[in-house]
This record gives structure tokens, C-alpha cells and sequence, in this order.
């Protein structure tokens, strides 16, 4: 995805000799620069003067002397580092390959003609190729002009009969209408094909002796909503029907207009809010703008629109790549999609890219909390790049044509417009412009949800950032200076990113209020309540076999998310909270940093246990924070399983069982400086989860023993840590 700067220092050697060229040598190549000959294989020998026979006819046939395959490799090798080698390079070099120097002259000659016209025929073909687009682009708005009527009595107009405004709108429309009848077009070849297909996967298991809901874990890798398999909405929605296929068409053009408006537009659509914080879309003036989209608001339904802007050190086309492949778009933003599924491809696009890829896809949206219901789409992606070179992703909902289905959640046209800019990175705008009901929310969160912190644009644009940074470190072809530890190859660093990745994209798809995560609430009645779900894991290399009970717990604490960060993130004070850690002392083996903040990296911390006769442990830690929240997670590894890893082995045979947490502002502050750090009034909405393998026989019953103990460590825990940060300790 990032290439290097590759220097290649062998042809120094090549370079030191120019200092000692005579004027000669330097005629010399100025003549090499203006011969025109033969193939730079087949050199001629003509006889020379004194030889030549004055009877001897002008026609006879001359010779040749075709070089040898070793002889051409090393010209060849020779004229990439020095396409003009003086009389002493052309000397050794002949000295070398059994050659003349003038045999040696004549071929780079040959070589240099040769290359020059490659280079212009590709010119030209060029040239014609942009020659041909403005023509076709100059017929196509003479026949949008010669097409105009009268706007007053709907007659053939002049075109001085228009103003400048009304012919670029006829001219737009036209354009509008070719674009719908090429996608049309494209469309029309998927006719009749069969719709993607995935696997089922098991949702419930045998009842167990606690009547908790059984998961199973999927062994295919790739998707998030792999790990605790499908949902009702992501089973029971199938692909649009033919009869539905023009009208996704026509309805993903228009909402790629809306979007790019939407990025583009400022007042009156988009108003300061009254501390200049955010902006507020007037929604009477979109109302005026857009009087198509999908229909009037739903009764019961809230909107919510936000737009934020970022550049992010990746290219466009990368951007572009990830947006509309679904496993990696779900990777990159496992922190918001819990789950997404692509139903049916409409068009792949054109050219060789994504210009007028068209899909049908599903998507949860999710915060990391069990008291925030998740948020489920129904809706077509379109992907578009724009003339001045610019792209643009939307997406659009498509509950319209679901009449018998009534939605709690739809997207009016939200995406992103990505613009390049140089050294390889790219300015991303971000429109989010939804309908929900959001009457589920827990009061606790209902700030942050308010303020678009959780579902915004904001959120969307700093997880991008975020995660920007962090496939440029995975992409790194060297260890940065300053990273300590035990890992000493490129290799090992990245199996120990890669085996981090699926940790994080675990802990991600299992914290959240899932539709497919029944939690049982074991005790209280507060928002503090511990929520347990047991699941079971059968052949799978990447997590332990057998009954996994997971726990989570959501609550506030009147305490800035920077200090409840900091604090769990370091392993000096881990501690305080880890119950498991046994008060051992923990140190850090290795360190990789990936980001700009100092707390984004991933360690490898090992625990030495005051316990004599127990052994050391090793945990895998990966923290991060961006301007919307913060996540602490990790997981115990086993010894022998991370040397393999540290070695450059494959990661993903390592068993893990991820437990962490998930801190968010409370939401009822300003954003002052962009950090999650001063986000708020100075409380913190903490997520603990943990995973805990209670029994290694898939098959066994689950003992309430289990259960009891899981809920008295996950409440230990949350008391430590209150007492650890709480405001009674500054």
C-alpha cells in the first residue's frame, strides 16, 4: 500500500570517472545522442579504407555479428545504471564481454534510438487517447445544447435565450441522465445471476444448566460478523429484486449529488452552532435543497446529521479500496461496525477501479457498550470518482423498498468526498445524516450520543486517522529507532501487529449491544449491572476450545478520560486493578509505537508472579486513543506460541481471549484541542469486558460457580479501579 524510498548505490561506481573525461569523450557522446542505426543486436563490420577493394562492387553483402545472450544481459544491465558510458567504461566493459569498444559504442547508439522511440510512440498514444475524450466530451455537450428548450414556453431555444445558470444545469441533467442509463447498462449484466452467498452459522447450541444463550464462534477469518455469526436483519434481508434494480440506480446518482453538495455547501445548509463547536445542518433549507431523497421523516424518528473533515496519511485510491471492499472497511472501523455483509454487486465499476461500482449491502453500527443498542442498515454504496479527479462513497438507504419491514434506523445520504493532496496524502469530508429511534439509549449515554461523538461524522473521521496511522507503522520496512524489547526483525514486528489486529478486532465484535449477543443481567438494577453471555469455541486455532463465559459492565466515573487512560494502559500500575496479576511485578518486553500519541502501541508485558511456584506470564496489550475514545485491550498469550511470533511466525494459530476496556467522554463538553483527553465535563463512560474459558470440553455444563466467579472479578475489579482514579485520589 506505502512504498519506500528505494536508493540504489551501485552505480556510484559509474559515476566517478566523469571528472576525467577529455573534450573528446565529450564530442563523442554528443554524436552518440544523433546516431540513428541498426538494432542494438546485430552489429555491421564494414572493411575499412586501406582494406576496401576499389573493384569491388558497392552492393556486396555485408556482415553481421549477433552478441550473445550473456552479452546482451550485460549491456543491458550496464545501460540501466548508464545509459552514456565514456571511452574508458566502453574499453573495460568491450574488455569484458570480448567485445569491440566501437562494437560496444554502436550498441549503445542502437539502445538510446531504440528507447527514445518507445517513449514517443507512448506520447502519441497518449495524446490521442486525451484528444479523443474532449472530442466525445465536445459532441456530448453540443447535443445538450442543441437539445435545450425555451424554459418559459418549452419551444427550441437559442442559446442567448438562456442564462449562463440554466445552461449548466440542462448540461448537468444530461450528464445525470448518462450516468444512470451506463449504470443502467452495467446493471443490466447481473441480471438473473445468483446473489452472493455466505454461510449459515449456528446461533444457539443445546440448552445449558443456566438457560444462557450459547454463540458459536466461526473459524472463517476475514469478517467481523464472522466471530458471533448472523444476525435477524443480516439473515433475513435478501438481495433487491429485478424490479427494484433501476430504481437503486436512479436513487444512488441522486444521492451522490446530495453528498457532494452536503460536503461542499456552507451557509445557509450548514450553520455554526451557538459555541462555534460544530455545525448544525438548517433543516429547512435541506428540506428546500433536496425534496426528493427518501421520503419524509418517520414518526418516532430523530435525526441527526453532522460533517468533519481530516486528512489522513494514505492515498486516495487505498481510501477508495478499503470503503468498498466490506471485510476491509469492517477491519479498519471494527471500533463503530459490529457487523456488515455485501448481499448483491450491481456493477464492479469500470476501467480497472471502483468508478461506478454500485452494491447492496448490511451493516450494524455499534457502541462499545451493552446500555447503546446498535444501529442496523439496509442500504445501497455507490462509489464515483468525479471529473476533477476527486472521489466520492455514499450510501443510501433502501427501507423504501422493504414496505412490509418498519426501520428503526436509515441513512439519508451520508459518505465520505476524498480529495488527493500531496506527498500521498488525502483530505477525507464526512456527511452523516440519519433518522433513528434512539428511545433505547441509557441515559448515561445519552450525552455522548447526542453530541455525534458516537455515531457521528466526528467518529468516523479520527477512527480513519487513527487507523491510518496505524497501517503505516504495520507497513514500515524497518524498526524505528527507539522501539525496545525482544523483537529484532521486521518479520517478528509484523506477526506481533498482525496477531494484535485480530485481538482487537475480537474484543471490538463482542463488547457491543449486538443483536446477536443475548446478555443476561445477573445482578442490580443500576447501569453498573455485570451482562454475562457464554459462547462456545470448536476448531478454531485462534481461540481456546471450548465454553467461554464473557462479561461486561458499563458505568460512569467523575473522572477525565486521560487520567483512565493513562492509567490502565501503563504497566506500572497494573497492578492496582489486575486480580490475575497476582500483584507480580510487571515489566515490558516490547514495545511498537503506531501513532503520534505516546499512548498508542503495542506491548508485550510479562508478569512476574510473587508466587514462586508459578510461572511467569506473557500478555499481549494494545492500547490507542483518538479524538472520540480510547481502548486498553489484551490478552494472556502462551510462551512457546509468541516466541513463533516473535520470530516472524504465523500468528494466527495463537489462542486468544481478549479482555480490555473501552473508555468515552461522557459527552457533555467541548472538544477543545481535537483529544478525547479533554473531551467532557470531566467524567469518563467505562466498558469492562472480560473472557474468561470456564470449561475446555465444548459439551460441558456451565456451573453457576463459574458465573459467580466471573461476576465477583469483573466487580473487584471496577472497585479497584475507582479507587485507584476516583476523585479522592488527584
Amino acid at each position: 500500500m506505502f512504498q519506500p524510498n528505494m536508493f540504489d548505490s551501485q552505480h556510484h561506481h559509474h559515476l566517478l570517472d566523469i571528472s576525467h573525461k577529455s573534450p573528446e569523450n565529450e564530442l563523442d557522446m554528443l554524436r552518440d545522442d544523433d546516431y540513428e542505426s541498426k538494432s542494438g543486436t546485430d552489429i555491421m563490420e564494414a572493411p575499412s579504407g586501406d582494406d576496401q577493394d576499389p573493384n569491388q562492387r558497392p552492393n556486396k553483402k555485408k556482415r553481421y555479428h549477433r552478441h550473445t545472450q550473456h552479452q546482451i544481459q550485460e549491456l543491458e544491465s550496464f545501460f540501466k545504471e548508464c545509459p552514456h558510458p565514456d571511452d574508458k567504461q566502453r574499453k573495460e566493459l568491450g574488455r569484458r564481454l570480448t567485445l569491440e569498444p566501437l562494437q560496444v559504442k554502436f550498441w549503445f547508439q542502437n539502445k538510446r534510438t531504440q528507447m527514445k522511440a518507445q517513449h514517443e510512440r507512448h506520447e502519441n498514444s497518449q495524446l490521442r487517447n486525451d484528444n479523443e475524450k474532449l472530442r466525445m466530451e465536445n459532441i456530448r455537450y453540443k447535443e445538450a445544447l442543441a437539445n435545450a428548450t425555451c424554459p418559459n414556453c418549452g419551444g427550441p431555444a437559442a442559446i442567448g435565450e438562456m442564462s449562463f445558470d440554466e445552461q449548466h444545469l440542462r448540461i448537468e441533467n444530461a450528464r445525470l441522465r448518462e450516468e444512470i442509463d451506463r449504470i443502467s447498462g452495467i446493471a443490466a449484466k447481473y441480471v438473473g445471476k445468483p446473489m452472493l452467498s455466505y454461510p449459515n452459522m449456528s446461533q444457539n447450541g443445546p440448552p445449558r444448566s443456566l438457560d444462557l444463550p450459547i454463540a458459536s464462534f466461526s473459524s472463517q477469518p476475514g469478517m467481523v460478523d464472522d466471530m458471533f455469526g448472523s444476525s435477524n436483519l443480516l439473515r433475513s434481508v435478501s438481495g433487491p429484486s429485478e424490479a427494484d434494480k433501476p430504481l437503486i440506480i436512479e436513487l444512488a446518482v441522486a444521492a451522490m449529488e446530495e453528498l457532494v453538495r452536503m460536503a461542499q455547501s456552507g451557509e445557509p445548509l450548514w450553520v455554526p452552532s451557538p459555541d462555534n463547536s460544530a455545525e448544525i445542518l438548517n433543516e429547512e433549507e435541506y428540506s428546500q435543497a433536496f425534496p426528493r431523497g427518501i421520503g419524509a421523516k418517520q414518526l418516532g424518528m430523530k435525526s441527526e446529521a453532522s460533517r468533519d473533515s481530516v486528512i489522513v496519511i494514505m492515498n486516495h485510491v487505498n481510501l477508495v479500496e478499503i470503503l468498498m471492499d466490506v471485510n476491509q472497511w469492517s477491519n479498519v472501523f471494527s471500533g463503530i461496525v459490529s457487523r456488515a455483509m455485501t448481499l448483491e454487486v450491481l456493477s464492479t465499476g469500470v476501467a480497472g477501479n471502483y468508478n461506478g461500482a454500485l452494491q447492496v449491502m448490511t451493516a450494524e453500527y455499534q457502541v462499545p457498550s451493552p446500555l447503546v443498542p446498535t444501529r442496523e442498515y439496509y442500504f445501497v454504496r455507490y462509489c464515483k470518482q468525479h471529473a476533477d479527479g476527486s472521489w466520492a462513497v455514499v450510501d443510501v438507504s433502501l427501507d423504501n423498498l422493504r414496505s412490509s419491514t418498519m426501520s428503526r434506523s436509515r441513512r439519508r445520504p451520508s459518505g465520505c468526498l476524498i480529495q488527493e493532496v500531496p506527498n500521498g496524502y488525502s483530505k477525507v469530508t464526512w456527511v452523516e445524516h440519519v433518522e433513528i429511534d434512539d428511545r433505547g439509549v441509557h441515559d448515561i449515554y445519552r450525552l455522548l450520543v447526542n453530541s455525534g461523538l458516537a455515531f457521528g461524522a466526528s467518529r468516523w473521521v479520527a477512527t480513519l486517522d487513527r487507523q491510518c496511522e496505524r497501517l503505516v507503522s504495520a507497513m514500515a520496512n524497518n524498526i524505528p529507532t527507539g522501539e525496545i524489547g525482544v523483537i529484532s526483525t521486521l518479520e517478528g514486528r509484523k506477526s506481533m501487529l498482525k496477531l494484535s489486529e485480530r485481538m482487537v478486532l475480537s474484543f471490538c465484535s463482542g463488547v457491543g449491544a449486538s443483536t446477536t449477543h443475548t446478555w443476561t443481567t445477573l445482578s442490580g438494577s443500576g447501569a453498573d449491572d455485570v451482562r454475562v453471555m457464554t459462547r462456545k469455541s470448536i476448531d478454531d486455532p485462534g481461540r481456546p476450545p471450548g465454553i467461554v463465559l464473557s462479561a461486561a459492565t458499563s458505568f460512569w466515573i467523575p473522572v477525565p478520560p486521560k487520567r483512565v487512560f493513562d492509567f490502565l494502559r501503563n504497566e506500572r500500575s497494573r497492578s492496582e486493578w489486575d486480580i490475575l496479576s497476582n500483584g507480580g511485578l510487571v515489566q515490558e518486553m516490547a514495545h511498537i509505537a503506531n501513532g503520534r500519541d505516546p499512548g498508542n502501541c503495542v506491548s508485550l508485558l510479562r508478569v512476574n508472579s510473587a508466587n514462586s511456584s508459578q510461572g511467569n506470564m506473557l500478555i499481549l496489550q494494545e492500547s490507542s486513543s483518538d479524538s472520540t475514545g480510547s481502548y486498553v485491550i489484551y490478552a494472556p498469550v502462551d510462551i512457546a506460541a509468541m516466541n513463533v511470533v516473535l520470530s516472524g511466525g504465523d500468528p494466527d494459530y495463537v489462542a486468544l481471549l481478549p479482555s480490555g476496556f473501552a473508555i468515552l467522554p461522557d459527552g457533555a463538553g467541548k472538544n477543545q484541542g481535537g483529544s478525547i483527553l479533554e473531551v467532557g465535563n470531566g467524567g469518563s463512560l467505562l466498558t469492562v469486558a472480560f473472557q474468561i474459558l470456564v470449561d475446555s470440553v465444548p459439551t460441558a455444563k456451565l456451573s453457576l460457580g463459574s458465573v459467580a466467579t466471573v461476576n465477583s472479578l469483573i466487580k473487584c475489579t471496577v472497585e479497584r479501579i475507582k479507587a485507584a482514579v476516583g476523585p479522592d485520589n488527584p
